[in-house]
């Protein structure tokens, strides 16, 4: 078992945060979402997708063998989302849908919307090689 995170765990993050951010990225129905969900909608959106990434982690990657490692945990959580919401902003700002400087609210609720999926595939993408 391996208890830290290396580049090959970074790239599988990567990797499996493009293969749903791209497909998505494209859809006007993300940009609209992104456009005029409340807040408390987004809100709801994060929280989801971090307890199904809290799941899948659970269960896929650590096994259900996390009380000696809970610190590597929550940092796996926390750094697939964080990586898949990185993936989700470039992949905006090469489609030039992300208003950062014109409408930074709206860069970061599109950002939210579609980090969901492509946070799940981050975290699948990464199981395939367990801890």
């Amino acid at each position: 078992m391996k208890f830290n995170f290396n580049f090959e765990d970074a790239s599988q993050i990567f990797v499996g945060a493009f293969a749903l951010a791209v497909p998505i990225s494209f859809s006007e129905e993300a940009w609209r979402l992104g456009e005029t969900l409340p807040s408390h909608n987004l809100l709801l959106l994060i929280v989801l997708s971090v307890t199904f990434l809290t799941l899948y982690t659970y269960e896929s990657v650590f096994q259900r063998n996390v009380s000696q490692r809970k610190l590597v945990f929550i940092f796996r959580i926390v750094v697939a989302y964080l990586m898949a919401a990185l993936v989700v902003a470039l992949v905006l700002i090469c489609l030039d849908k992300l208003p950062l400087m014109s409408d930074p609210l709206v860069a970061l609720k599109r950002i939210i919307v579609i980090t969901m999926p492509a946070s799940m595939g981050a975290i699948v993408v990464d199981s395939f090689d367990k801890e």
